[in-house]
């Protein structure tokens, strides 16, 4: 087996953002196939000769049904055993923006059941938000993803369905008790709010969550477009906070790996 971790980037019709997740597994120290969907369908054995399943952003099947509806079918039905034994033998799975909704809609989150508990909703603002948030992580959730990350960090968002809502109060409950949301959206400071601070409405203003071992990961917002410091929209007026915390997101799982293997 490699020494040098290895990232399986799956991909269907309309996923836009996997270039992009590519170069921030690379820089922080990861290798990477990028695979169609169909492809894996074809040899679902494939999945096993690597330690972290990723899931880009984009608009798979044009988010025809709701957005990541059709692809999360597709690994439900098709994947979903495999996916399991994945889960279980201890290695990662993230799944970013249209991820995130796939992973929902499929049962992986916030379970590995195939059961769909929770659903991400169209923005209470009836628009597409694309922008720059605040996130502030749960240090209290164990994800590999979490290790590097600053408390609070900037990070840009671009989705119209992002409103995370559960079907009854006991899952929102679970998700706490189990320390299963990641990240929440505050304002510079570190503090809840409403919009724009919330910028689709979630509730309790939860912008990412994990399964109850952390190594199963869904958020919003989009941390392979914060790798550089250049990205950052205070770049040329000299208020860059630091370099891009998104990499940071990625070296954490990396390592994690590193010392699995």
């Amino acid at each position: 087996m490699s020494l040098i971790p290895q990232a399986l980037i799956l991909r269907g019709p309309g996923t836009n953002c996997d270039q992009e997740t590519s170069w921030a597994l690379e820089l922080a120290g990861s290798g990477f196939t990028s695979r169609h969907i169909n492809r894996l369908i074809e040899n679902p054995s494939l999945m096993h000769d690597f330690q972290m399943l990723v899931l880009p952003g984009g608009f798979t099947y044009g988010d025809d049904i709701s957005a990541g509806a059709v692809m999360a079918l597709e690994i439900r039905e098709k994947l979903g055993n495999d996916l399991k034994s994945f889960i279980k033998d201890g290695k990662l799975v993230v799944g970013i923006c249209n991820g995130f909704q796939i992973l929902i809609k499929s049962g992986f989150l916030p379970g590995n059941d195939f059961a769909q508990k929770t659903t991400l909703f169209s923005n209470d603002s009836a628009k597409y938000e694309c922008r720059w948030i605040y996130l502030k992580k749960n240090p209290k959730n164990n994800s590999p993803f979490l290790a590097k990350l600053p408390e609070i960090f900037h990070c840009p968002v671009a989705h119209a369905e992002g409103k995370f809502i559960v079907s009854n109060k006991k899952i929102l409950d679970s998700l706490s008790k189990n320390n299963q949301v990641a990240f929440q959206y505050v304002d510079a400071e570190g503090n809840p709010g409403e919009y724009p601070v919330n910028p689709n409405g979630s509730i309790d203003g939860i912008a990412g969550i994990t399964d109850p071992t952390g190594r199963v990961f869904g958020l919003m917002p989009h941390p392979e477009r914060n790798i550089f410091k250049s990205q950052h929209p205070g770049f040329r007026r000299g208020n860059t906070p630091g370099d891009g915390a998104g990499l940071r997101f990625f070296e954490g799982a990396v390592e994690y790996i590193k010392k699995e293997l």
